[in-house]
C-alpha cells in the first residue's frame, strides 16, 4: 500500500473517500477539500491519485491530504486502508464511491464478470464499512455514503451484473440505516443517473445532456450539514431531461 502523506495540518473532520481519484470520487473530494478538512483517499492508479492530491492541495491548501492506492475490490486490501484510517481518529464522513461499470446481458456476459461486479461495487464497501464501524459505534457518531445507481433501482438494457451489484449495494445501504440508526450514525444512499465523467466520454452524448459530478457532491455534501436529529435515506438525481 503506497502512501503519500498530509502536507497541511487542517483541524476539520476526518472523510474517507473511495474511488477519489477522477470522476464523482474527485468531485466529492474536492468539495470537502474546500472546507479544509483532513481527507483519506484511495484509488487503484497511482499516478492519477496523486495528480489529483496535488491539484487539491494547490487549490485548498488549508485541507490535509492522505492518498493511498490500493485496490479495494481486495478484502485484506479493504480492511488494510480502513486500518490506515483509523490510526489518525474515528471517521466523519465515510464515501464509498469505488466501482467500476461493464455492460452486458446476465445471459451472455463473460465469465468472471458477475465476480469483478461484486468486489468492486460490493465488497469494498462491505469490508471497508466494517472495518470502520466499530470506532464509529463507540463514538455515536459519523455518515456514510454508499454511491449506488438509477441501476440499484430498475433493471435497464445491457445492466447485466453491474445492476446486479448495484442491487445488491443498495441492500447493503438500507441494512445498515436500520441497525446504525441507535448509534447517531447516518446512513445515506445517493442514486444518480448519468453523470459525465470519465465513462461518458467518446459515447457521442453532449455533456450538457447528463448531470456533472458537481452536481452530485453538492447535494451529498448538503446531506452532510443536516442537524444530528436528521437524516436523508435517498438521494435520487437524474439529468433533467431524463435517463438516456
Amino acid at each position: 500500500m503506497q502512501q503519500h502523506n498530509a502536507s497541511s495540518a487542517g483541524a476539520g473532520m476526518n472523510v474517507i473517500i473511495t474511488g477519489a481519484s477522477k470522476g464523482l470520487g474527485k468531485a466529492i473530494a474536492k468539495k470537502f477539500a474546500e472546507k479544509g478538512n483532513r481527507l483519506f483517499l484511495c484509488a487503484r492508479n497511482e499516478a492519477t491519485l496523486q495528480a489529483t492530491r496535488t491539484e487539491l492541495l494547490q487549490q485548498h491548501q488549508d485541507c490535509e491530504i492522505y492518498a493511498i492506492a490500493i485496490d479495494i475490490s481486495n478484502k485484506e486490501n479493504a480492511i488494510s486502508f480502513g486500518n490506515y484510517c483509523l490510526q489518525h481518529g474515528t471517521p466523519s464522513i465515510v464515501v464509498n464511491n469505488a466501482g467500476i461499470f461493464l455492460s452486458g446481458n446476465i445471459c451472455d456476459e463473460a465469465d468472471g464478470i458477475f465476480e469483478q461486479m461484486m468486489a468492486a461495487n460490493l465488497n469494498s464497501a462491505y469490508h471497508l464499512t466494517r472495518t470502520l464501524l466499530p470506532k464509529m459505534m463507540e463514538s455515536k457518531s459519523g455518515h456514510i455514503f454508499n454511491l449506488c445507481s438509477i441501476a440499484s433501482l430498475g433493471a435497464y438494457n445491457n445492466g447485466g451484473s453491474y445492476s446486479i451489484s448495484k442491487f445488491a449495494l443498495m441492500g447493503f445501504t438500507k441494512n445498515l440505516r436500520h441497525e446504525l440508526k441507535k448509534y447517531n450514525i447516518k446512513v445515506t444512499a445517493i442514486i444518480p443517473g448519468a453523470v459525465y465523467t470519465d465513462s461518458w466520454s467518446g459515447a457521442g452524448v453532449p455533456e450538457d445532456r447528463i448531470m456533472q459530478s458537481s452536481d452530485v457532491a453538492n447535494m451529498l455534501y448538503a446531506a452532510s450539514l443536516l442537524s444530528p436529529q436528521a437524516c436523508v435515506e435517498e438521494i435520487i438525481l437524474r439529468p433533467q431531461l431524463g435517463d438516456l
